[in-house]
Protein backbone atom coordinates (compact mmCIF):
# COMPACT_ATOMS: atom_id res chain seq x y z
CA UNK A 1 0.00 0.00 0.00
CA UNK A 2 1.03 3.58 -0.68
CA UNK A 3 0.36 7.02 0.76
CA UNK A 4 -2.39 7.67 -1.78
CA UNK A 5 -4.22 4.51 -0.61
CA UNK A 6 -4.59 5.57 3.03
CA UNK A 7 -4.34 9.38 3.10
CA UNK A 8 -7.22 11.59 4.20
CA UNK A 9 -8.43 14.11 1.63
CA UNK A 10 -9.47 16.85 1.17
CA UNK A 11 -7.38 18.59 3.82
CA UNK A 12 -8.54 21.37 6.12
CA UNK A 13 -5.92 24.13 6.21
CA UNK A 14 -5.29 27.39 8.03
CA UNK A 15 -3.19 30.50 7.40
CA UNK A 16 -0.27 31.57 9.65
CA UNK A 17 -2.13 34.82 10.45
CA UNK A 18 -5.26 33.06 11.70
CA UNK A 19 -5.68 32.83 15.47
CA UNK A 20 -5.00 29.62 17.35
CA UNK A 21 -8.56 29.87 18.67
CA UNK A 22 -9.84 29.67 15.09
CA UNK A 23 -7.56 26.72 14.36
CA UNK A 24 -8.68 24.88 17.47
CA UNK A 25 -12.32 25.46 16.54
CA UNK A 26 -11.62 23.90 13.13
CA UNK A 27 -10.04 20.88 14.84
CA UNK A 28 -13.04 20.45 17.13
CA UNK A 29 -15.59 20.94 14.34
CA UNK A 30 -13.95 18.48 11.97
CA UNK A 31 -12.66 16.07 14.65
CA UNK A 32 -9.04 16.39 13.55
CA UNK A 33 -5.79 16.92 15.43
CA UNK A 34 -3.62 18.91 13.05
CA UNK A 35 -3.85 21.52 10.30
CA UNK A 36 -1.41 22.22 7.46
CA UNK A 37 -0.56 25.92 7.41
CA UNK A 38 -0.73 27.48 3.95
CA UNK A 39 0.41 30.91 2.78
CA UNK A 40 -0.17 32.03 -0.80
CA UNK A 41 -0.82 28.43 -1.80
CA UNK A 42 2.47 27.19 -0.30
CA UNK A 43 2.78 24.80 2.64
CA UNK A 44 4.75 26.70 5.30
CA UNK A 45 4.04 24.70 8.46
CA UNK A 46 1.76 22.43 10.42
CA UNK A 47 -0.13 23.06 13.66
CA UNK A 48 -0.99 20.11 15.91
CA UNK A 49 -2.96 19.77 19.11
CA UNK A 50 0.40 19.10 20.83
CA UNK A 51 1.57 22.60 19.83
CA UNK A 52 -1.56 24.05 21.43
CA UNK A 53 -1.44 21.82 24.50
CA UNK A 54 2.12 22.54 25.57
CA UNK A 55 1.73 26.32 25.44
CA UNK A 56 -0.05 26.10 28.83
CA UNK A 57 3.11 25.13 30.72
CA UNK A 58 4.20 27.81 33.18
CA UNK A 59 7.80 27.58 31.98
CA UNK A 60 6.82 28.70 28.49
CA UNK A 61 7.35 32.38 27.56
CA UNK A 62 4.38 34.55 28.48
CA UNK A 63 3.65 35.36 24.84
CA UNK A 64 3.03 31.65 24.20
CA UNK A 65 0.49 31.52 27.02
CA UNK A 66 -1.72 34.38 25.90
CA UNK A 67 -5.43 33.68 25.27
CA UNK A 68 -5.90 31.60 22.14
CA UNK A 69 -7.68 34.40 20.32
CA UNK A 70 -4.53 36.53 20.61
CA UNK A 71 -1.96 34.01 19.38
CA UNK A 72 -1.38 33.69 15.61
CA UNK A 73 -0.96 30.19 14.23
CA UNK A 74 2.47 31.13 12.90
CA UNK A 75 3.77 31.47 16.47
CA UNK A 76 3.04 27.87 17.48
CA UNK A 77 3.27 25.95 14.20
CA UNK A 78 6.16 23.72 13.19
CA UNK A 79 7.82 25.23 10.14
CA UNK A 80 9.00 23.33 7.03
CA UNK A 81 7.16 20.07 7.80
CA UNK A 82 8.39 16.79 6.35
CA UNK A 83 6.17 15.67 3.47
CA UNK A 84 5.74 12.48 1.44
CA UNK A 85 4.73 11.75 -2.12
CA UNK A 86 1.56 9.86 -3.11
CA UNK A 87 3.65 6.79 -4.06
CA UNK A 88 5.58 6.64 -0.76
CA UNK A 89 5.18 3.20 0.80
CA UNK A 90 3.36 2.63 4.10
CA UNK A 91 6.40 1.04 5.74
CA UNK A 92 8.52 4.09 4.86
CA UNK A 93 5.86 6.38 6.34
CA UNK A 94 5.75 4.28 9.53
CA UNK A 95 9.52 4.67 9.82
CA UNK A 96 9.20 8.46 9.51
CA UNK A 97 6.61 8.48 12.29
CA UNK A 98 8.75 6.26 14.52
CA UNK A 99 12.17 7.85 14.01
CA UNK A 100 11.00 11.48 14.14
CA UNK A 101 8.11 11.16 16.60
CA UNK A 102 5.65 12.53 14.06
CA UNK A 103 1.90 12.14 14.33
CA UNK A 104 1.18 13.10 10.72
CA UNK A 105 2.74 13.94 7.36
CA UNK A 106 1.20 15.94 4.52
CA UNK A 107 1.07 14.25 1.12
CA UNK A 108 2.28 16.62 -1.59
CA UNK A 109 1.80 16.00 -5.29
CA UNK A 110 3.40 18.45 -7.72
CA UNK A 111 3.71 21.10 -5.02
CA UNK A 112 0.06 20.80 -4.05
CA UNK A 113 -1.13 19.32 -0.72
CA UNK A 114 -3.18 16.34 -1.88
CA UNK A 115 -3.87 14.81 1.52
CA UNK A 116 -2.54 14.06 4.97
CA UNK A 117 -1.61 10.82 6.71
CA UNK A 118 -2.14 10.40 10.45
CA UNK A 119 -1.67 7.50 12.85
CA UNK A 120 -5.35 6.70 12.36
CA UNK A 121 -4.77 6.43 8.61
CA UNK A 122 -1.83 4.09 9.15
CA UNK A 123 -4.16 1.76 11.04
CA UNK A 124 -5.94 1.14 7.69
CA UNK A 125 -2.84 -0.57 6.31
CA UNK A 126 -2.87 -4.29 5.58
CA UNK A 127 0.48 -4.45 7.37
CA UNK A 128 -1.30 -3.67 10.65
CA UNK A 129 -3.70 -6.57 10.19
CA UNK A 130 -0.74 -8.94 9.94
CA UNK A 131 0.21 -8.21 13.57
CA UNK A 132 -1.54 -10.93 15.55
CA UNK A 133 0.60 -11.45 18.65
CA UNK A 134 -0.55 -10.44 22.16
CA UNK A 135 -0.50 -6.93 23.58
CA UNK A 136 2.06 -7.97 26.18
CA UNK A 137 4.66 -8.39 23.43
CA UNK A 138 4.49 -4.77 22.26
CA UNK A 139 3.23 -2.73 25.24
CA UNK A 140 5.32 -0.04 26.96
CA UNK A 141 5.51 1.20 30.52
CA UNK A 142 3.23 4.14 31.26
CA UNK A 143 4.20 7.36 33.09
CA UNK A 144 1.83 8.15 35.95
CA UNK A 145 0.80 11.16 38.02
CA UNK A 146 -1.68 11.56 40.85
CA UNK A 147 -5.01 13.32 40.34
CA UNK A 148 -3.73 16.17 42.55
CA UNK A 149 -0.60 16.92 40.53
CA UNK A 150 -0.57 20.37 38.93
CA UNK A 151 -1.11 20.89 35.22
CA UNK A 152 2.43 22.24 35.03
CA UNK A 153 3.80 18.95 36.38
CA UNK A 154 1.62 16.93 34.02
CA UNK A 155 2.91 18.82 30.97
CA UNK A 156 6.50 18.44 32.17
CA UNK A 157 6.08 14.66 32.42
CA UNK A 158 4.36 14.48 29.04
CA UNK A 159 7.13 16.47 27.39
CA UNK A 160 9.91 14.44 28.96
CA UNK A 161 8.32 11.18 27.83
CA UNK A 162 6.69 12.53 24.66
CA UNK A 163 3.70 10.55 25.81
CA UNK A 164 0.30 10.59 27.46
CA UNK A 165 0.13 10.03 31.22
CA UNK A 166 -1.96 7.81 33.46
CA UNK A 167 -3.66 9.45 36.44
CA UNK A 168 -3.81 7.17 39.46
CA UNK A 169 -5.65 7.04 42.74
CA UNK A 170 -3.71 6.84 46.02
CA UNK A 171 -3.83 3.04 45.85
CA UNK A 172 -2.33 2.96 42.35
CA UNK A 173 -5.55 2.09 40.52
CA UNK A 174 -6.31 4.02 37.30
CA UNK A 175 -8.39 7.18 37.77
CA UNK A 176 -8.07 8.61 34.27
CA UNK A 177 -5.73 9.37 31.41
CA UNK A 178 -4.42 12.65 30.01
CA UNK A 179 -3.54 13.09 26.34
CA UNK A 180 -2.59 16.05 24.20
CA UNK A 181 -6.26 16.30 23.26
CA UNK A 182 -7.24 16.85 26.89
CA UNK A 183 -4.81 19.75 27.16
CA UNK A 184 -5.39 21.31 23.75
CA UNK A 185 -9.18 21.30 24.05
CA UNK A 186 -9.46 22.07 27.76
CA UNK A 187 -11.96 24.92 28.11
CA UNK A 188 -11.65 25.99 31.75
CA UNK A 189 -8.26 27.69 31.75
CA UNK A 190 -7.63 30.19 34.56
CA UNK A 191 -8.81 33.64 33.48
CA UNK A 192 -6.39 35.58 35.69
CA UNK A 193 -3.25 36.59 33.80
CA UNK A 194 -0.13 34.71 34.80
CA UNK A 195 -1.67 32.10 37.11
CA UNK A 196 -1.45 28.99 34.97
CA UNK A 197 0.17 26.27 37.03
CA UNK A 198 0.16 28.40 40.20
CA UNK A 199 -2.00 29.03 43.22
CA UNK A 200 -3.09 32.63 43.65
CA UNK A 201 -4.48 34.43 46.69
CA UNK A 202 -7.22 37.00 47.07
CA UNK A 203 -8.50 39.00 50.05
CA UNK A 204 -11.55 37.65 51.86
CA UNK A 205 -14.51 39.99 52.13
CA UNK A 206 -15.33 41.29 55.59
CA UNK A 207 -18.05 39.28 57.38
CA UNK A 208 -21.20 40.82 58.91
CA UNK A 209 -19.65 40.88 62.37
CA UNK A 210 -16.78 42.92 61.05
CA UNK A 211 -14.22 40.13 61.18
CA UNK A 212 -12.18 39.25 58.17
CA UNK A 213 -11.08 35.84 59.42
CA UNK A 214 -8.05 34.53 57.55
CA UNK A 215 -6.58 37.37 55.52
CA UNK A 216 -6.06 35.39 52.32
CA UNK A 217 -7.94 32.67 50.44
CA UNK A 218 -6.22 30.27 48.05
CA UNK A 219 -7.58 29.71 44.55
CA UNK A 220 -6.65 26.22 43.43
CA UNK A 221 -4.66 25.76 40.22
CA UNK A 222 -5.74 23.29 37.53
CA UNK A 223 -4.85 19.71 38.45
CA UNK A 224 -4.56 16.40 36.65
CA UNK A 225 -7.99 15.41 37.94
CA UNK A 226 -9.53 18.46 36.25
CA UNK A 227 -8.39 17.59 32.72
CA UNK A 228 -8.23 13.78 32.65
CA UNK A 229 -10.54 11.49 30.70
CA UNK A 230 -12.28 8.82 32.74
CA UNK A 231 -12.94 5.90 32.92
CA UNK A 232 -9.79 4.24 31.62
CA UNK A 233 -10.25 1.54 29.00
CA UNK A 234 -8.11 -1.50 29.80
CA UNK A 235 -6.92 -4.77 28.29
CA UNK A 236 -4.96 -7.75 29.54
CA UNK A 237 -1.44 -8.62 28.33
CA UNK A 238 -2.88 -11.70 26.58
CA UNK A 239 -5.25 -9.65 24.39
CA UNK A 240 -4.36 -10.10 20.69
CA UNK A 241 -3.36 -6.86 18.98
CA UNK A 242 -6.31 -6.98 16.50
CA UNK A 243 -8.73 -7.24 19.44
CA UNK A 244 -6.99 -4.33 21.15
CA UNK A 245 -7.35 -2.21 18.01
CA UNK A 246 -11.05 -3.12 17.80
CA UNK A 247 -11.47 -2.05 21.43
CA UNK A 248 -9.74 1.28 20.71
CA UNK A 249 -12.04 1.87 17.77
CA UNK A 250 -15.14 0.98 19.77
CA UNK A 251 -14.31 3.45 22.54
CA UNK A 252 -12.77 6.12 20.25
CA UNK A 253 -9.39 6.03 22.03
CA UNK A 254 -5.86 5.50 20.73
CA UNK A 255 -4.44 3.58 23.67
CA UNK A 256 -5.37 0.97 26.28
CA UNK A 257 -3.97 0.64 29.78
CA UNK A 258 -2.76 -2.92 30.28
CA UNK A 259 -3.71 -4.54 33.59
CA UNK A 260 -3.06 -7.95 35.07
CA UNK A 261 -4.50 -9.15 38.37
CA UNK A 262 -5.66 -5.63 39.20
CA UNK A 263 -2.23 -4.08 38.66
CA UNK A 264 -1.17 -1.68 35.88
CA UNK A 265 1.58 -3.34 33.84
CA UNK A 266 1.85 -0.98 30.86
CA UNK A 267 0.06 0.68 27.98
CA UNK A 268 -0.57 -0.31 24.36
CA UNK A 269 -0.77 2.56 21.86
CA UNK A 270 -1.09 3.03 18.15
CA UNK A 271 2.55 4.15 18.30
CA UNK A 272 3.55 0.64 19.40
CA UNK A 273 1.67 -0.85 16.42
CA UNK A 274 3.34 1.64 14.06
CA UNK A 275 6.76 0.63 15.39
CA UNK A 276 5.97 -2.97 14.46
CA UNK A 277 4.93 -1.93 10.95
CA UNK A 278 8.17 0.07 10.58
CA UNK A 279 10.38 -2.96 11.23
Amino acid sequence: MFARDIMTAPVHVVSPDATVAHARNLMVRHKISRLPVMENGVLVGILTKKDIAYRMRQGEPAWRRRPLDRIPVGVLMTEHPVVVQPDTGVKAIARIFTKQNFSSVPVVDGGVVAGIITKTDLMKSALVRQITYPVGDVMEDVPAVSRNHSLNHVITVMRERNDKVLVTEDDGTPAGIITETNLAFYEDEPKVSGVIGKDVTILRRETQDGLRGPALMAVASVTAGDVMTSPVITASPATPVPDALALMEKHHVNSLVVMENGTVTGIIKRDDIIKEVAK
